[in-house]
């Protein structure tokens, strides 16, 4: 099982969000970097699936020449292989950042090594937070794609169960909701940022936006987008939305993004660490792409300002006190 895992490099920022005085960045020189909660969990679920399965976890990330640390840190927690698509440290928006993780799959299944057989994803990135980057890559891949999952089971086509289930999953709809919906993306009245895509003949990305919270796009292969005698596994993926219980069966290969809390991620040994500080990372160098959306200016919302007053120390404080019980009623 051949498995692509995208991470992304973002700030720790702990405690008071500051930007820079041209308000384009957040000042990230007093903070370390990252990679977001929900991609580190993606690694993890994938080093597991391949120490059942056997194959390679990749994991790999578009951005400065930094960003190899982090790829380093997910190679200490037991991938196999590190990707950078390095850039010269501008931010790239979601269409692009597809696009590039885009070719680099297509790059890969062109080679010796051959195709992925599973792209996981965090479900959005701690900094954007934008949920799009795990769709537009599955859409253009034209690969099926579910999102926001909880829980996963991989299935190998090899045995009578991985065929049975590679039919099954191959006959209609590749996500099944409840009683068996066919179409499910968190869309509706409480998802933060739900959007379908139909990846097959002529499609087409609906996005749908509610007003609570929730997460999920899922994109939904039509006919052909992945043949099942050709498969080389079958996902089950499921995730809670509202009360129930949301399962999808995928052919593979599929795009899967996934939520914190699927697992607990281990701590890297000290031989993963030392196999990380020696490990060899492939980098590429895409060409920056452009997108309408232009970045104005970023502001932290004003907090709620408190202060304390002192009243007073030792027995002075007394009157002072007896004042403030009674402006609160507390004495009548």
């Amino acid at each position: 099982m051949e498995i692509l895992v995208c991470v992304k490099r973002v700030p720790m920022v702990g405690g008071k969000v500051v930007v820079t005085p041209d308000g384009q960045d957040v000042d990230t020189r007093m903070s370390g970097f990252t990679v977001s909660p929900h991609e580190e969990c993606a690694v993890e679920e994938a080093v597991r699936i391949t120490g059942r399965l056997g194959g390679t976890v990749t994991v790999l990330t578009l951005g400065s020449p930094e960003a190899a640390d982090q790829l380093r840190d997910m190679l200490a927690l037991g991938a196999g292989h590190g990707v950078l698509l390095e850039t010269d440290g501008r931010e790239w928006g979601p269409i692009a950042t597809a696009a590039a993780i885009a070719a680099a799959v297509r790059r890969r299944a062109a080679g010796p090594a051959g195709p992925y057989d599973l792209l996981l994803f965090g479900n959005e990135a701690a900094d954007t937070g934008d949920y799009q980057v795990p769709v537009r890559v599955a859409h253009a891949l034209g690969l099926p794609c579910v999102t926001g999952i909880k829980n996963l089971q991989i299935t190998e086509s090899g045995g009578a169960a991985g065929s049975e289930a590679a039919a099954a999953a191959g006959a209609g709809a590749v996500g099944r909701a409840g009683a068996g919906a066919a179409a499910v993306g968190g869309a509706g009245a409480g998802a933060a940022a739900a959007a379908v895509a139909g990846a097959g003949a002529g499609a087409a990305a609906v996005g749908g936006a509610g007003a609570g919270a929730g997460a999920g796009a899922v994109s939904v292969a039509g006919a052909g987008a992945a043949s099942v005698a050709g498969a080389v596994g079958v996902a089950r993926a499921s995730r809670e939305y509202r009360g129930s219980t949301e399962v999808f069966d995928l052919v593979l290969p599929a795009v899967i993004s996934v939520r914190e809390g699927i697992n607990l991620p281990r701590y890297p040994s000290l031989p993963g660490r030392l196999r990380a500080k020696r490990a060899v990372i492939e980098r590429f160098q895409p060409e920056y792409r452009g997108e309408g959306l232009r970045k104005q200016l970023l502001r932290v919302p004003a907090g709620q300002t408190r202060r304390a007053e002192v009243l007073g120390t030792g027995a002075d404080a007394v009157p002072a006190l007896v004042r403030l019980f009674e402006e609160f009623g507390v004495l009548s």
